[in-house]
């Protein structure tokens, strides 16, 4: 049996054409379904169903072979001892610093002062900030990070940005940008030993829909 972690939404859309191209399709929808273990037209292949900060985690203990986990949890929550083979190249978007549309980021970074920034995002900001030598507060936050600038409690936010709609919306702007924010694939590495052929054959099927869709990766 290769078990497969999932999140709901953008990750798990964009995978389903992956996993078409394997042979495999989920018989189930996740957002009609109260399962958390979606049975797939495989007896073979299953999918679970877990928080998108959780793939990690199951992947690297064994709760699943394989899972598509993105950047950003990778990086904020580590994926030490995981095989990542591939950066599948969707739910794609960026982590970015914004701030309320009438606040002077340049002046406030340029002058030393300290920065209070609102993010979920805390390993990811602290490096980003220290590598550019300035003195921040952090304030970790959940969700809901529009309203930290809005209400005062921070002078800016680190957040993922897809269209920067959500943003207009609430008067913020986007200032910097800090990285660009994809979806990875990662592996067991046990389970890559002990069940070779078959996670290798996904891996194959999906590096060849990878690469023939994005036929000039930069």
């Amino acid at each position: 049996m290769i078990t497969l972690a999932l999140s709901k939404g953008r990750i798990f859309e964009e995978t389903l054409p992956l996993l078409k191209a394997a042979g495999i399709e989920v018989t189930e929808d996740p957002e009609k379904s109260r399962k958390l273990i979606l049975p797939t037209n495989r007896d073979d292949v299953r999918v679970v169903l877990v928080r998108a900060t959780d793939v990690p985690t199951y992947v690297q203990y064994g709760g699943a072979d394989l899972g598509v986990a993105g950047k950003d949890v990778l990086l904020e929550h580590g994926g030490q001892g995981l095989y990542q083979p591939l950066d599948l190249r969707i739910a794609k978007c960026r982590m970015s610093v914004a701030v309320r549309a009438d606040f002077d980021y340049g002046a406030a970074v340029k002058q030393g002062s300290r920065v209070r920034v609102a993010t979920k995002y805390t390993t990811v900001a602290r490096q980003h900030f220290a590598d550019k030598g300035v003195h921040v507060d952090l304030i970790k936050l959940y969700g809901s990070m529009e309203l930290a600038p809005l209400t005062g409690l921070a002078d800016a936010i680190v957040d993922l940005v897809s269209t920067g709609s959500t943003l207009k919306a609430n008067h913020l702007v986007e200032v910097e940008q800090i990285m660009e924010i994809s979806s990875r694939l990662v592996v067991n590495q046990a389970a890559l030993k002990l069940k070779r052929e078959p996670i290798r054959r996904i891996i194959d099927v999906f590096e060849s829909v990878v690469s023939s869709s994005n036929p000039n990766p930069r």
